[in-house]
Order: C-alpha cells, then sequence, then structure tokens
C-alpha cells in the first residue's frame, strides 16, 4: 500500500520527524543516498514523513547509535554486522575468504543468508531492512612487501580494528595483528608502529594511506556491510503506509549505493595507482587453505552455530 498523492501543500509541521545515524562521511555513497531517499519520502509522503540525516558520526560512536536505536531514542541507523555483538551472527558475512566477488556477496545477503540473519535480529527487538548497503571489500596494504600468500603475512605487523573475527584471522595467517583506532591509522603507519593496514578501497584513498605505504594487495578477504536497522517496536508503532514509503525508498537507495561504489572502486583503483601504490591480485585460494589448516573456519563455525553457517556455505562453497 502506498501513500496516495494529493496537491495539497505540505503541512508545516510533519506528523513523523524521525532520525537516522550513520558513520559514513557527508560525501560517502552510503550518507547521499539515504540522504536522498529521506527528501523522496518527505515528497511521497505529502510531508507527513521528515527524516533528518546525520552522518560522519554526528549522534555519536557506532556502539552509541546502536544503544540509542535499541532503546528507541534514535529511529534509524546504519552499521556493520560485526558491530552489532547483541546478535553475534549479524557478523557472518564478514568471515574471512567467503566471498569471491559481488555477484556471491549479493546472492547471499539478498537471498537466504540475509534472511536468516535479520530473523536473529527480529528476536532482539530489532528489525533490519532487507537491502543493505556495501562498504566495501577489504584489501591490504604494507610499507614493507607486496602480499601474494600467506607467507608475506609472517611477522608483519597490520593494524586491525578491535574486533575479534579480524584478530584470529590474521594470527591464523601468521601476522602479528595491532588493534589501533582509525584516527590514529596514518600516523602509525608513518611512524612504523605497524608495517600495514586492510581497509575497504575507499577508506585508503579517504584517509591518504598511500602516502604512507608502498603496495596495495587486492586481497578482497573480508566483505563489509552495513545493515540498515531500527527498534522493531517503534518500526511496527508507524502505520503501514508510512511504513512502506520508507522500505520502498530504503530498498532503492542500497541499490543505488552499491552501483555507486562499484562505480567508485573502479575510479580509486585507477587514481591510487597514478598515486604510485604498486598494486597485485593475489589468489585466494591459498590463504583459504592457511586458514583452514589453522583452524580459523572450524573456530567461527562453532560461534556462528550450524545452521547459519550451512547457509553461508550455499553461497562460498566448502569452508572447511
Amino acid at each position: 500500500m502506498s501513500i496516495a498523492p494529493t496537491k495539497r501543500a505540505f503541512a508545516q509541521t510533519a506528523e513523523f520527524r524521525l532520525k537516522y545515524g550513520t558513520a559514513f562521511p557527508v560525501d560517502h555513497p552510503g550518507a547521499v543516498r539515504i540522504t536522498e531517499a529521506a527528501e523522496n519520502i518527505k515528497n511521497e509522503s505529502n510531508g507527513r514523513v521528515e527524516m533528518l540525516v546525520f552522518p560522519n558520526s554526528q549522534l555519536g560512536s557506532e556502539p552509541d547509535m546502536f544503544a540509542q536505536t535499541r532503546s528507541g531514542a534514535l529511529e534509524f541507523m546504519s552499521t556493520s554486522g560485526v558491530n552489532l555483538t547483541t546478535v553475534p551472527v549479524g557478523g557472518i558475512n564478514a568471515v574471512a575468504f567467503a566471498f569471491n566477488d559481488y555477484p556471491q556477496v549479493w546472492a547471499a545477503m539478498d537471498g537466504e543468508l540475509g534472511a536468516h540473519v535479520r530473523a536473529a535480529f527480529e528476536k532482539a527487538n530489532l528489525y533490519l531492512f532487507e537491502k543493505c548497503l556495501d562498504n566495501g571489500f577489504r584489501n591490504m596494504t604494507s610499507s614493507a612487501r607486496a602480499i601474494n600468500t600467506p607467507d608475506d603475512l609472517k611477522g608483519l605487523k597490520m593494524r586491525v580494528p578491535s574486533n575479534q573475527l579480524w584478530v584470529s584471522m590474521f594470527k591464523a595467517l601468521g601476522a602479528a595483528p595491532t588493534a589501533i583506532n582509525f584516527n590514529e591509522l596514518y600516523s602509525a603507519l608513518q611512524t612504523k608502529i605497524v608495517d600495514g593496514q586492510e581497509n575497504p578501497l575507499a577508506l585508503i584513498q579517504s584517509a591518504k594511506i598511500y602516502e604512507v605505504q608502498k603496495y596495495l594487495s587486492m586481497t578482497g578477504h573480508i566483505w563489509d556491510g552495513h545493515y540498515i536497522l531500527t527498534n522493531a517496536k517503534r518500526w511496527s508503532a508507524l502505520p503501514s503506509d508510512v511504513r512502506d514509503v520508507i522500505s520502498r525508498n530504503f530498498s532503492a537507495a542500497a541499490l543505488k549505493q552499491r552501483e555507486d561504489v562499484a562505480r567508485q572502486n573502479t575510479e580509486l583503483e585507477d587514481q591510487m595507482k597514478k598515486g604510485g601504490l604498486a598494486f597485485n591480485y593475489p589468489d585466494k585460494k591459498p590463504f583459504r587453505s592457511a586458514l583452514e589448516a589453522n583452524g580459523f573456519y572450524t573456530e567461527w563455525k562453532k560461534r556462528y552455530g550450524d545452521a547459519a553457517w550451512s547457509i553461508l556455505e550455499k553461497y562460498s562453497g566448502n569452508l572447511g
């Protein structure tokens, strides 16, 4: 059911004033497309719904915004599934080397794996929208050497987010993972506190990592997405026609944002090559084999459970 258009002017005060928080910078496609969706929602609802979008962590850190969303103080937010520790299975998409490419990612996340995760969140009184946003495949950079095989990671000091999934992956590959805040990353690379780091291309570019690294290895070791979520009770309290117009525009925004990121990745690769970074394109199979041999997949299968793991493997193939 959609909200029927009328010719009346918008009311001075919206019937529903809703907030959306995200850590994405204001010019990131994840913020741009949601801001566009907010305008469409206002227009299609004839001004009944006003959605205010707050990018760049204006409403607090992602854990802060998640706490606000759980309590119902914040209506909507987007964040990586690995940050949603209340429902551990939310991070299953970030299992190392599970996905080879975007067709696999979207088949899983728009299919059975995404549905399984959404159902798990519903039990925690959280509603995840059907289409998630793309934060990108993560790739490794280094000042020491190109990373072509797991052996190239041996003893390498790699900056990682403070997240057990990342730490255990790099340990299993023989690296020395070091948790450092993102805002301290540039100086840590510059002063050689760490040898390398890993991030999606957009963040490598925006943080000017290319200035303090020599090699960019397109490992694509983790795919990271952002779920759009809300408090389930607050969501169900909205009229069905309002829910319909919001859901429809969030889905459309997510699909456009994915296209934006794909286009941006191609442009960024060209830019950073011209900037002097040496790119290489490793085969993923040896990394998968090393993780399997060192018990990484066995450990995370236990954590996520057999049901979720079997769904992941429908898309990724056998992970050991």
